[in-house]
């Protein structure tokens, strides 16, 4: 049996990964995480790569955080990421490694792209600029992994996920994406028994939402596929809502009755972020998870997870 190495593996994407691997029967998979293998290291990268031999690599490793944490944490998103892949794709290379799953972000798109987003749009125009150095690594990251697969004939492919959620998220209420942001800020409203709640920006932008273990099975699909694939594939859920609707939603979860409000000091990001994914459909590949299910699967995790 093939012998995978999930990267990233205690993070949202690459937990969900290898629970679908490990629900499917895999079983040697190799889950380092940054006391077995600082993918900063290139040296120790390597090294590993050199002992365990993998025949697969799901590149789920990477500095990620919300729309604040981008914004403030530029230096340290662009140089981290861009140093994770690169001592990934090189050691992978050295060792003759033919299969990499390289997860991007569907912010690598332009702030003003057509709706719904296709994949050819890359490139087309400007980046969202609160995230742009991010958006920048993830981009390189793509375009490495396709320049190896056209010079070289490796199977390295990359996804384009849109938001995502679930368990093992990072609900920091400062540094994490939407949904656990929220989820965290507002049942420490509801435990503190408030009567209003603010949500960051006007509320008007419009986002997709995909629970993370759609992604998983995906991105297992795309690793696995034996005909001709594109270089970069979008997946997302179909539908996207704007962040007030959300927050009613999440409000709903939790029974939070109190006044939601808006504060306009912060930035709302790119106005609307919905994929095209006729890609990813034309391959079998449809999402299961509703909003609602996925919104309370999320809080029950994070109720159970957490001291408050």
């Amino acid at each position: 049996m093939e012998k995978i190495v999930v990267l990233g593996s205690k993070g949202l994407v690459g937990s969900a990964i290898t629970r679908e691997l490990f629900a499917r029967g895999f079983e040697k998979i190799l889950t380092p995480i940054r006391a077995d293998l600082d993918l900063l290291d290139q040296a120790a990268t390597l090294k590993y790569f050199e002992m365990h031999k993998p025949s697969q690599i799901y590149l789920a490793a990477a500095k990620v955080g919300g729309i604040q944490a981008n914004n403030t944490l530029r230096a340290d998103f662009i140089f981290e990421n861009l140093q994770i892949q690169n001592n990934v794709f090189n050691a992978a290379f050295k060792t003759g490694i033919r299969k990499i799953l390289f997860l991007g972000s569907s912010c690598i798109y332009p702030k003003n792209a057509p709706q719904p987003i296709k994949e050819e749009y890359l490139l087309t125009s400007a980046l969202e600029p609160t995230n742009e150095p991010y958006a920048i690594a993830k981009i390189a990251g793509v375009k490495m992994a396709e320049s190896f697969r056209r010079q070289y004939g490796f199977h390295y492919i990359s996804v384009m996920p849109t938001n995502l959620y679930g368990i093992n998220d990072n609900f920091h209420p400062e540094r994490s994406h939407v949904i656990p942001g929220l989820i965290s800020r507002m049942y420490k409203a509801v435990l503190e028994g408030k009567d209003e709640f603010e949500v960051w920006g006007t509320g008007t932008p419009r986002r997709e939402f995909l629970y993370v273990d759609d992604l998983a099975r995906a991105c297992i699909l795309l690793m696995n596929h034996e005909g001709s694939l594109p270089d970069w594939i979008n997946v997302g859920y179909g539908e996207d809502v704007t962040i007030a609707e959300l927050a009613q939603r999440v409000a709903d979860v939790m029974q939070f009755k109190g006044r939601i409000a808006f504060n306009t000091k912060y930035p709302d990001g790119t106005p609307r972020k919905l994929l095209e994914t006729s890609k990813i459909k034309a391959l079998g590949w449809e999402p299961r998870i509703p909003l609602e299910e996925g919104l309370h699967r999320t809080f029950e995790y994070y109720k159970a997870n957490h001291q408050f």
